[in-house]
């Protein structure tokens, strides 16, 4: 059995633990591919409401990309970095950041590199009080390729991105909150209670209308504003014919609390 990664189901909540400890939870191309697997697994489980991500061990979330897996990848030349590297990586992040059901990282430790990329691209995050961030792949001279060139500025600004990008230095989980990428720190003993009671107040909700609100976001962030507006409409569009729009208003209006189906 692939144990890269450990998944379990707490009462409608996926907890998924990236299972490297010894190698700080490091994104093999192994990791990568059992993270997708697990994710067309969870997405269609209607038990599963909600993700909740995290590292394995006392010291890290993830400290990015196996860097002697993906060195062998970069000396056979760019065709074969790009594929088995880059397109693997950025498989990752981008079915994470557009998965119909709510991700929320718990970052327990260092989450530098690939790691500060799936950071950026789930939908929500809560970080410990030890957890460490960094964008260090201009050390070992290349650009972040799982998308944190273009999510992080979107995130925190292009300035203040670039800074992190171009010095590749480290950044605390205060820091981390003021620039947009976490949502909250909490003590390390409160971050896996506090991200299970965060899921637990999404799952009070209309599953669709969840799934519904990530696609508009998604998809209105890289749009204009007449285009999102557009996404936004088909986004309702789509809840109108649905029970769980009627249970919803019937619920409202009768002042008692709706039961989903997600039907």
């Amino acid at each position: 059995m692939d144990e890269t990664v450990l998944f379990e189901v707490r009462q409608g909540v996926a907890l998924v633990t990236l299972n490297r400890p010894e190698k700080l939870n490091a994104l093999n191309y192994q990791t990568n591919d059992r993270l997708l697997a697990l994710l067309d697994q969870i997405e269609g489980n209607r038990g599963i409401g909600a993700v909740i991500l995290t590292g394995a061990g006392p010291r890290a979330f993830s400290a990015g990309a196996d860097i002697h897996e993906f060195s062998h990848s970069v000396a056979q030349g760019p065709d074969v970095a790009v594929k088995e590297f880059v397109r693997r990586g950025q498989a990752v992040t981008s079915r994470m950041e557009a998965f119909s059901k709510p991700i929320i990282a718990a970052v327990n430790g260092i989450a530098f590199g690939g790691g500060c990329e799936i950071t950026e691209a789930v939908h929500l995050a809560i970080a410990s009080d030890r957890a460490l961030f960094a964008k260090p792949e201009i050390n070992i001279a290349i650009p972040p390729t799982f998308g944190g060139t273009q999510r992080l500025p979107r995130l925190a600004g292009r300035k203040r991105a670039l800074e992190l990008l171009l010095t590749g230095e480290a950044f605390g989980p205060d820091r981390a909150y003021e620039l947009g990428l976490v949502n909250k720190v909490v003590r390390h003993s409160e971050l896996l209670p506090e991200a299970f009671a965060l899921a637990e107040k999404i799952l009070r909700h209309s599953p669709l209308a969840a799934a519904r609100i990530i696609t508009a976001v998604t998809r209105g962030l890289n749009a204009t504003i007449a285009e999102g507006l557009q996404i936004e409409s088909e986004q309702f569009a789509r809840m109108v014919p649905t029970q769980d729009i009627r249970e919803g208003l019937d619920a409202w209006i009768e002042r008692r609390t709706p039961v989903y189906r997600g039907e």
